[in-house]
């Protein structure tokens, strides 16, 4: 492996997330690699890789920046659900061996971009004025799908077809598929569905009430406020998530949101 710069990012805010990071840096030492540890708020660039502990909000937040870097990232949960990480806080030891082993794999994972936003899971448009529907209109390269009436919409990746857009009524999309989802939220017709379209398409969004304020959200975690067009592309930037051999989408649907699995006898 030729890496030789590693960071740790860790969220001061999670809790053992400091000691997990401490433990992490060990194992690097162990096999002498230095790691600098940097915080979730305040992240610099210059490292060969970069080994996350948390949930998916601060992996969705470390990615989104170091994607401009080229710089692969590894999770390790410490949130609830953790799609995105490969490991829980109990395996450090054994998953950071296999990454110095090179017994990963790098998957490239496409973002969504809108002005100097990108998002590796989704965008979300919603009416400014809390518990009220609204009406949207959605165009696809300029030319106009339909009108929505809805709490809003998801523009989702395939990363992000397992998050909100999947509690939304949205499918499920393998990573590695170069498409979008668009799922509208409670629309209030029975003939308003997802629609997955390919990565190349350019989506505008648009309010049809006039003097209206939209909420624009990028993974959750950043927001912006629009009474204009949202013209949605696929962004230049890829996020590089590293993957232990053996963890492939698959088994990790089945872990994580237990698919397919019937209820447990009562």
């Amino acid at each position: 492996m030729n890496f030789s710069k590693f960071a740790v990012v860790y969220n001061d805010n999670i809790s053992h997330s400091v000691d997990v990071k401490e433990s992490v840096i060990s194992v690097l030492a162990e096999n002498n690699i230095q790691a600098e540890a940097l915080d979730v708020d305040n992240l610099k660039s210059g490292y060969d890789f970069v080994i996350v502990v948390g949930g998916d909000g601060t992996i969705l937040k470390t990615s989104r920046f170091f994607a401009k870097f080229g710089t692969p990232i590894f999770g390790i949960n410490l949130g609830r659900l953790g799609f995105l990480s490969q490991c829980s806080a109990e395996n450090i030891s054994a998953a950071v061996n296999k990454i110095l082993e090179g017994a990963y794999t790098l998957e490239d994972r496409i973002m969504l971009e809108f002005g100097n936003y990108t998002a590796l899971n989704d965008f979300v448009i919603k009416s400014s004025l809390s518990g009220r529907t609204s009406k949207f209109s959605l165009k696809i390269n300029g030319k106009k799908v339909c009108d929505y009436l809805a709490d809003g919409i998801i523009i989702s990746t395939p990363t992000g077809s397992t998050a909100y857009g999947l509690s939304a009524g949205g499918p499920v999309l393998v990573p590695s598929l170069d498409a979008f989802v668009i799922v509208p939220i409670c629309p209030h017709t029975l003939t308003a569905r997802p629609i997955v379209v390919p990565d190349t398409e350019k989506i505008t969004i648009c309010g049809l009430e006039e003097e209206s304020t939209y909420f624009f959200s990028a993974d959750g975690q950043e927001f912006l406020e629009v009474n204009s067009e949202i013209n949605i592309s696929k962004s230049k930037y890829s996020v590089k998530l590293a993957l232990l051999n053996g963890r492939e989408f698959y088994s990790v649907l089945r872990d994580k949101l237990h698919w397919g699995i019937p209820p447990a006898n009562i």
